[in-house]
Order: structure tokens, then C-alpha cells, then sequence
């Protein structure tokens, strides 16, 4: 009768059957994914496939508000006298804003500023000369029609700089919305375009960006123009362009 040896080592019960077991627990393990995790191609599914294109939508309209940047600059030898000076002539500067027409709540001051003037003569050290006071506003003109008016009595009652003029729509909701629609259409197009070309078929949109960019249409007017008194100073308030861009990831299979 034969006898089966133990090949634990003393002090354990660890036999033939016992290794067996081990041996199958071990061949399972590395049979099964680490942690109990299921395969990963079970887990997951195809990755998604999408084309991605951009759309623009651009409406033109025609501007119903300007602003004017203007005021004065003037220079004098010292701070009280640039001060003085500077606050005599924004004074009469914004009573003739007024007079054309402009609400007190459309004129806002932008630029108060105070420096002094130096001499660099040659050879020698600079010199103080006097200060310059610089005082300046942005007006809102709703009616297009006064926007000269505002400029020319302005000059005349003292504006010795005038830094531009810009155009723009009160309301561009409306506009917007349009350009926002031809804006998708378009990336639609282009979409429906490489698809056809790709030999795929568009599914659905995983995701859309829109950006949207009012361009203003500025005027540049020298400061200090100098003009006959009985001619306005043209304006052309031209069209400004409400544009719309959108970026749309279309899902294909």
C-alpha cells in the first residue's frame, strides 16, 4: 500500500489537494481582469465619431446711436491757471452738448488728467514750462441727425481735441437671432458637405460654441479741426455688421 507524502513543511496542513486548490485560485486570478473589473471592451462602447465645423452669420444693419469722444486740453503755467482754464471751457463745452440736444445721462466724463510741460533745450537741463489739464467726455447722440451739431458747437464753445466717433445699434437682439440662424445653417452646410464626401451620415450635434461680435463703424476726426464757421462737419454713419460665429460638433456613423 502506498503512502502519499505531505510536501508542506512542518507546522502546516498545506497538502497535494490543498495545492490544488491554490493553483486554481491562481489560474482564475489571472484569468480575471485586475480588480474585478470587467473587460474593457465590454465596459466601453466604440468611441464617438464627430465632425467639426464652423459656422458665421452676418447681418447688416444700420446704426441708431453714435458716441462722440471730445474735450479739451490746455496748458498753462501753473496747475490753478490749467485748472481754471480747462474747467471754464468743459463748462461751456457741455452746455453746448446740451443745447443740441443731449441728455445730461448721455454725457459722461472719461479722462481728467493733469502733467507737466518740460522744455528740453539743447545743451542744457530741462525746464517746467507750465501744465497741461486735460478734460475729456464721451457723449451718446440718439438722434443721427445731431451728431454734427454736437462736434461743430462743441469746437465752438472750446473742445480742442476730438478723439472720434463710433456707430452702433440700440437693440441687437433682433439682428442677432438672425445671424445666429444663418450662422447654424451654414455650419450645417459645411457638415452635411464632408459627411457626403466621407461617405457618413450625420446623427445628431454633441456640442455648440457661439461667439458674436458687433463691428462698429468708427469716423475719424482730427482734433482741433479747423473749419469755415458756416460749414458742418460731414458724417457718414454708414452700416455696421452684427456677426455671429458658432462652433458645432456633429455626431456621424
Amino acid at each position: 500500500m502506498s503512502h502519499i507524502r505531505s510536501i508542506a513543511r512542518p507546522g502546516t496542513r498545506l497538502g497535494l489537494i490543498g495545492l490544488g486548490a491554490v493553483a486554481g485560485l491562481m489560474v482564475a486570478t489571472s484569468l480575471a481582469p485586475l480588480g474585478g473589473a470587467r473587460p474593457v471592451a465590454a465596459a466601453t462602447g466604440a468611441a464617438e465619431h464627430t465632425i467639426d465645423v464652423t459656422g458665421t452669420g452676418t447681418v447688416t444693419v444700420k446704426p441708431d446711436i453714435a458716441e462722440v469722444r471730445l474735450g479739451v486740453s490746455i496748458q498753462k503755467p501753473s496747475v490753478k491757471e490749467a485748472q481754471a482754464a480747462a474747467a471754464a471751457a468743459m463748462t461751456s463745452v457741455v452746455a453746448a452738448i446740451r443745447k443740441a440736444g443731449v441728455a445730461a445721462d448721455d454725457i459722461q466724463t472719461t479722462t481728467v488728467s493733469l502733467s507737466p510741460v518740460y522744455e528740453y533745450p539743447q545743451g542744457g537741463a530741462q525746464k517746467l514750462v507750465g501744465y497741461q489739464f486735460t478734460n475729456q467726455v464721451a457723449v451718446t447722440v440718439r438722434d443721427l441727425t445731431k451728431v454734427a451739431d454736437v462736434i461743430d458747437g462743441s469746437i465752438a464753445a472750446g473742445a480742442n481735441t476730438v478723439d472720434g466717433v463710433s456707430f452702433r445699434v440700440n437693440d441687437s437682439v433682433a439682428a442677432e437671432a438672425q445671424a445666429r440662424t444663418a450662422a447654424m445653417a451654414d455650419a450645417k452646410a459645411r457638415a452635411q458637405a464632408l459627411a457626403k464626401a466621407a461617405g457618413v451620415t450625420i446623427t445628431g450635434v454633441a456640442q455648440i460654441t457661439e461667439t458674436s461680435a458687433p463691428v462698429p463703424m468708427p469716423v475719424a476726426l482730427g482734433a482741433g479741426m479747423a473749419k469755415p464757421a458756416d460749414m458742418a462737419t460731414p458724417i457718414s454713419t454708414g452700416t455696421n455688421d452684427v456677426v455671429v460665429t458658432v462652433a458645432v460638433s456633429y455626431t456621424i456613423e
